[in-house]
């Protein structure tokens, strides 16, 4: 498929699939050209892309997803594995600190938290 379409599927702007080649975030795999030296995308870079996106929505950099994909780094499997073990343990803390927060709130609403605001 062409690049149109994958920016379709995708809901990412073609200068965002652009510059993710750019940064190597999508590996040749994904990619092919056709007689015309047209990118052909292959049906797997959608749900490849979704990933990216996920992964992106939990703060990994642009440089860290780069590291994780690039095949030709030849990043050993405990770097990648202790990159996603911190992004775990950061996500584990955001969560513990909503939960504290979300608790404190549902205080405030039953008028038991010490607070200056009646709600």
């Amino acid at each position: 498929m062409k690049i149109n379409d994958v920016s379709k599927l995708t809901g990412l702007p073609i200068s965002t699939l652009r510059f993710y080649e750019r940064k190597n975030l999508i590996p040749d795999t994904f990619v092919t050209r056709d007689a015309n030296n047209y990118r052909v995308y292959s049906e797997e870079i959608v749900e490849f892309l979704e990933d990216i996106k996920a992964l992106l929505s939990v703060d990994f950099s642009i440089e860290d997803l780069s590291l994780l994909v690039d095949q030709q780094l030849n990043l050993s499997y405990e770097v990648k594995k202790k990159m996603v073990e911190q992004k775990i343990k950061e996500i584990d803390d955001v969560q513990k600190q909503l939960k504290k927060s979300k608790k404190f709130l549902t205080a405030i609403l039953e008028g038991k938290a010490n607070f200056q605001t009646k709600c």
